[in-house]
């Protein structure tokens, strides 16, 4: 549901416009309800992803390491906590760890991870805005970033980023969402493209992925 408790129209942001560049990196963010969004995310993924993914759940420390084996585990996608310096690669997920934003910064023709314990943001370390934003520095409009569900409103200057850069973004819709904060504030702001039940966000990024490319 929305932190408001009311109902906002998904029509207001979907369908914004159709994807035209290859999309490079998936940047996932979540909270509230997150760990079972991101299993039925990974569950519909297709196996051979070829690019890159790089997600922030807010969790305390310990635990992110804990869903990123369970996701490994379950879905066969290599999933790992974030080290710095780490280097992106196609077909590899790696989640911010607990107490630590995590970005992605250029290193010649290479992108590696980098992480931080700079003040919170939103209130969260680690926090979804920072990450978004430097995936939008770093990849530009071949960024595709996914909102779900969550408190708050961490994550909204990350996709406006990627929004003005040309980046595509999809949002869980209110339904199936535990707390609409997150993507919900997301849908206001007019930045999604597409507003989908949870079950429809990974066939998604798959069309979006084979639509358009999997470059890295």
């Amino acid at each position: 549901m929305s932190e408001s408790g009311q109902r906002v129209n998904p029509s207001l942001s979907a369908n914004r416009r159709a994807p035209a560049s290859p999309v490079h990196i998936l940047a996932i963010g979540s909270s509230t309800g997150g760990p079972n969004a991101l299993a039925d995310v990974f569950s519909r993924l297709p196996r051979d992803i070829a690019v890159p993914i790089v997600l922030v759940q807010h969790m305390p420390p310990m635990f992110t390491r804990l869903l990123a084996e369970r996701l490994t585990s379950q879905f066969g996608i290599p999933v790992a906590e974030a080290t710095a310096g780490t280097l992106l690669l196609p077909g590899q997920a790696f989640i911010a760890p607990g107490d630590y934003h995590m970005a992605v910064v250029r290193d010649g023709t290479q992108v590696r991870l980098h992480i931080n314990q700079d003040p919170p943001e939103n209130s969260c370390r680690p926090a979804v805005d920072v990450l978004f934003s430097s995936v939008a520095r770093t990849y530009g409009k071949n960024s595709l970033g996914v909102i779900l569900t969550g408190m708050g409103q961490d994550g909204l200057r990350g996709c406006q980023h990627i929004y003005e850069a040309g980046g595509q973004i999809v949002a869980q819709d209110e339904a199936s969402s535990v707390v609409w904060g997150m993507p919900g504030h997301v849908v206001r702001a007019g930045l999604a493209d597409k507003v989908l039940p949870l079950d429809m966000i990974g066939p998604e990024i798959g069309k979006r992925l084979k639509k358009v490319g999997q470059a890295f």
